[in-house]
């Protein structure tokens, strides 16, 4: 009876120290309003305005917190991993992640999943230490905006746990920014899973053009990944109200970032689904019936498996190794698009390879 009285003892005090622990969570649960202002960050040699005849480069790329490089697989893809790179990998992938930006040399880039402070990232500030890398054109002498859509004092799952998490999706132009919003997602999760989940968003910047009365309207995205179909759905149907919102008033228009979704216009037979890998979601471009284009480069994937680290894969051919488009852009017929590009950077610093677009206001 005494070790019965001990045993339950236990029991009733870990069951009360969880309780607290998801008590505390919810009273510190990030509750984003459905649109927010976003400051703009304005560095003093910020270039000129866009004007008609303008060509630009354009990338967007998920950076996988700088710690899903070519060692890294995730426990939430059939991996094992929680914790996925040292403090010594995360400032590598880091590194590279900065020379890549430096070679792309994009007037405008959309990058995803990047951390202020996370446990995960062995609490780097990632957009300060890109921000003040002078070769990253977009970054260092432009504008930029930056919005979270992951903030948790603690994740506390699996074992060991996620922990803190603070991260967010960044805008960085070499052109000036006239104002930017976060727009609230639809969150498919109910409480107690919503409390440390993401609250994914649009962060929508605005860019005048000179000598119009139109903007080129940015809308850098992160849609939904794990959710059983519905948020992204739900999330994919917000964005394109959106799309046609703008498109009502003779905007420049550029949705671009990790779809978590493929176009429907997108062949992609050479990536097979394999029936025990996670499975992206579908994006119906008909849902536009018409006045935007839908680029994904499909000669590239832009999204690998993170089941298996990369680098030990014995096989990486498309046949027994499982890869994705789920990174492009949706753009307004009203701007001319001349190339897009994914970049095959092997996935050494991050479970994504960047997508570049060349872009002209006619």
């Amino acid at each position: 009876m005494r070790i019965l009285r001990i045993l339950c003892g236990i029991l009733l005090f870990c069951l009360l120290f969880a309780a607290g622990g998801i008590a505390l969570l919810t009273v510190l649960e990030f509750r984003p309003a459905d649109r927010e202002d976003i400051q703009v960050r304005e560095s003093s040699s910020a270039g000129k305005e866009l004007s008609s005849g303008d060509s630009f480069r354009i990338a967007t790329w998920n950076i996988g917190y700088g710690a899903l490089g070519d060692n890294a697989d995730f426990f939430m893809d059939g991996g094992t991993m929680v914790n996925t790179a040292d403090k010594a990998r995360a400032e590598e992938n880091l590194t590279g992640i900065a020379d890549i930006l430096s070679d792309i040399d994009a007037d405008i880039l959309f990058l995803q999943e990047i951390d202020t402070d996370s446990t995960r990232s062995h609490h780097i500030d990632q957009p300060a230490h890109l921000m003040a890398d002078q070769r990253i054109r977009a970054c260092s002498t432009g504008s930029s905006a930056f919005a979270y859509n992951f903030r948790t004092a603690f994740v506390p799952y699996p074992i060991p746990p996620i922990g803190k998490v603070d991260s967010g999706i960044l805008t960085a132009s070499v052109y000036p920014i006239s104002q930017a919003t976060r727009i609230q997602l639809p969150c498919p999760f109910k409480w107690p899973i919503r409390i440390a989940n993401l609250k994914r968003c649009l962060l929508v910047s605005r860019l005048p053009i000179k000598d119009s009365d139109k903007e080129l309207v940015l809308i850098n995205l992160h849609l939904e990944a794990y959710d059983n179909g519905e948020g992204k759905i739900a999330q994919a149907a917000m964005m394109t109200d959106l799309l046609r919102e703008e498109a009502a008033t003779g905007n420049y228009i550029i949705a671009g970032g990790d779809f978590n979704q493929t176009f429907t216009s997108v062949d992609r037979s050479g990536y097979p689904e394999f029936p025990d890998k996670w499975h992206c979601g579908t994006y119906d471009v008909s849902s536009l019936t018409s006045g935007f284009s839908f680029e994904m480069d499909n000669r590239i994937p832009s999204c690998r498996s993170l089941d298996q680290p990369y680098s030990d894969a014995p096989d990486k051919d498309p046949a027994h190794f499982q890869y994705y488009l789920i990174d492009g852009f949706i753009v307004s017929e009203n701007l001319t698009v001349s190339s897009v590009e994914t970049q095959d950077d092997h996935f050494r610093y991050a479970d994504h390879n960047p997508v570049v677009m060349e872009v002209t206001i006619p």
